[in-house]
């Protein structure tokens, strides 16, 4: 029998199952890929997310806090000096929850998709797994106190190993 004709029969993943999985991977780089109104708010938030977490922006920040500060006795600690900040606050507040929120779901959705494929792409890992973040969080801890199950047997078969000396 030729060399390439054994490693044919050898247990592989079958050459179906590797197609559906590079056409499945291929669609979904091209749905990112295509620009949406989605997928312009998605990358504006993630270059402000990226922005606001340099230290060069906390330190815009203290400034302007610092200057609104000195200007106090200028405008004699009024109800607008009073009113700008903290409007200028509110607003920038309200609108980076949505920013923030929008790079948490992506990032939380890629991690997951990844958890996916490696659970996928594993032999010996449950299936099952795959997609327990739609559960409802029943569900879930059952499936966390299973997989702990699971492991504590797998602890208790392994052979003791003997203690170090010295």
């Amino acid at each position: 029998m030729s060399a390439a004709l054994a490693h044919s029969n050898a247990k592989t993943v079958p050459r179906d199952a590797v197609d559906d999985a590079n056409r499945a991977a291929r669609k979904a780089a091209d749905k990112v890929n295509t620009p949406t109104l989605s997928t312009g708010f998605s990358h504006f938030s993630n270059r402000v997310a990226h922005a606001t977490g340099k230290p060069i922006t906390f330190a815009l920040a203290v400034l302007i806090i610092l200057v609104w500060a000195v200007t106090g006795p200028i405008f004699h600690y009024s109800d607008t000096w009073q009113l700008i900040i903290n409007t200028g606050t509110t607003i920038v507040t309200f609108l980076m929850v949505f920013l923030i929120q929008n790079t948490q779901n992506r990032d939380g959705a890629a991690l997951q998709a990844k958890l996916d494929e490696l659970i996928r792409a594993h032999q010996d890992a449950r299936d099952a797994y795959m997609g327990i973040e739609k559960l409802d969080e029943v569900e879930v801890e059952k499936m966390r106190e299973d997989c702990g199950e699971v492991a504590r047997a797998e602890e208790a078969q392994k052979p003791e190993r003997p203690a170090r000396t010295g």
